[in-house]
């Protein structure tokens, strides 16, 4: 259990059988079932529409590219936190965007949710204080040089094994 103590009275919760929930965690004080609680963050294949290329930044002084990415804020639609993450990061405005799939990162419980994020001003490109470098990439390029073995090289990969040899979807 991730959770340890009811977010309402402070109780330890403790495990307990909910009929076809299987074991979930139960705050014996309220009697009441606490389903896990976890965090949302989106991640973005940002693609310039005139060229087809996609950006990969660097952060935190690593030297290998991800994607652009950001938690989502409470109450916020994760569309709008697309568009918000990419403007901060990059100053680029979103022309339109298109959801891929989710998957949950346990080392941070968090559901990862991907989008293409489509922008048609690529030159506008100014990175803020977060993002140590970025580059532009052909889809071929972007493949090679995403982080090995990362979250966001499964999403890139995946989008790019759909998208294949036909025109990236806008």
């Amino acid at each position: 259990m991730i959770q340890k103590y009811c977010f309402e009275c402070g109780t330890a919760l403790i495990e307990k059988e909910l009929e076809e929930e299987g074991i979930v965690p139960y705050c014996p004080k309220c009697q009441q079932y606490r389903f896990p609680m976890y965090n949302v963050a989106v991640s973005m294949i940002v693609v310039d529409e005139e060229t087809g290329k996609i950006l990969l930044i660097q952060q935190y002084g690593k030297p290998s590219y991800i994607l652009v990415a950001g938690y989502v804020n409470r109450g916020e639609a994760e569309e709008h936190a697309v568009v918000r993450e990419v403007r901060e990061e990059t100053g680029l405005e979103v022309e339109q965007l298109r959801f891929n799939r989710t998957k949950f990162f346990e080392p941070s419980n968090t559901l990862m949710c991907n989008f293409t994020a489509f922008v048609r001003t690529a030159k506008a490109l100014h990175i803020n204080h977060e993002v140590d470098r970025c580059k532009w990439f052909t889809p071929q390029e972007a493949r090679e040089n995403i982080r090995p073995n990362s979250l966001a090289a499964e999403f890139l990969n995946a989008y790019l094994d759909e998208v294949g040899n036909k025109p990236m979807e806008m």
